[in-house]
């Protein structure tokens, strides 16, 4: 599919990967003047008509808007989290159908998959329990977003595909929400700053993740948009997995940090495994992560530090 003649929606456009996929898209030579990203100040998307404001005269939409946080937040805000991102997603797309938009591109989460699914997870073991509970109410809404879009393809024949994001780090990422990497940046240079010499980290260390760099989050996203037509969900990850304990001893490294890094046993791991299978994704439109980590993780405490120092 070419981009640059198309009238481009993204939700979630002033968010963290949306900025990113704003500026792929940028780097596509698609025009500024059509892509639209509206903020929820002007539109709330909860609301069936702004939904259907937004989507009017748009061919194409890419719906990242979502609510979500870290493990504290959706154990505290299950109902909100639940709500907000379900009526998004199915009263959007439904707009987007009546609007005729030629295609859905809707941001799913590793989050969806089942608590015990095997690692590294694939796409067809999705629905093979139920996810984790603390994240269950967002990763159902998550789900019923793929559920929709392969309603719709198979009675409308609707264009909406589903994308699987691993965690995400990069320049950008808010603090506001507590996520590892940037948490962790931060408590190093408060260490610093305060001369405690230690830092405190939730959890044994033990589990593993599977980080993503929002850039080439935001190419898998473009790549999709242009060459995927299937009703299959993706998994977009880097397919490898690290330890939190490895983790935050890189980032002390990098950050030039030798104080004690004391990990809570008391407080939660969460889940123990998360690695996404990303076979399909390079298989079906070429996607595979091309950022070493170690430096985006030196681009991202750099962006973070001077952050900071504001």
């Amino acid at each position: 599919m070419e981009l640059k003649d198309k009238k481009i929606l993204i939700t979630g456009g002033s968010g963290f990967l949306g900025s990113a996929v704003i500026s792929e898209l940028l780097k596509q030579s698609v025009p500024h003047e059509n892509i639209f990203a509206p903020r929820s100040s002007e539109y709330d998307l909860r609301l069936l008509d702004s939904c259907k404001s937004v989507v009017k005269d748009c061919d194409l939409v890419i719906h990242l808007a979502g609510v979500t946080g870290n493990t504290e937040f959706h154990r505290t805000h299950p109902a909100k989290i639940f709500y907000d991102n379900l009526m998004m997603g199915i009263q959007l797309m439904n707009a987007a159908r009546e609007a005729k938009v030629k295609k859905f591109v809707s941001a799913g989460s590793v989050a969806e998959y089942p608590e015990n699914a095997p690692v590294p997870f694939r796409e067809d073991d999705l629905w093979s329990g139920f996810p984790e509970l603390t994240h269950g109410p967002y990763a159902v809404a998550k789900r019923l977003l793929l559920v929709q879009g392969q309603a719709y393809r198979s009675q409308y024949n609707f264009n909406a595909i589903h994308l699987l994001f691993t965690n995400m780090y990069g320049p950008g990422e808010s603090l506001k929400w507590g996520f590892v990497i940037p948490s962790i940046i931060k408590k190093i240079w408060e260490s610093k700053k305060e001369k405690s010499n230690y830092i405190d980290v939730w959890g044994t260390g033990k589990p593993t993740r599977d980080f993503l760099y929002v850039k080439d989050a935001a190419r898998a996203v473009i790549l999709a948009l242009r060459d995927y037509e299937k009703s299959d969900p993706v998994n977009i990850g880097s397919g490898k997995e690290i330890s939190v304990r490895e983790l935050v001893t890189l980032i002390a490294k990098l950050s030039k940090f030798e104080g004690e890094i004391r990990f809570d046993a008391s407080k939660p791991d969460g889940h123990m495994r998360r690695l996404l299978d990303t076979t399909r994704a390079k298989s079906e439109f070429g996607f595979a992560a091309s950022t070493d980590f170690e430096d985006g993780l030196k681009e991202t405490i750099a962006w973070h530090l001077k952050d900071f120092e504001l």
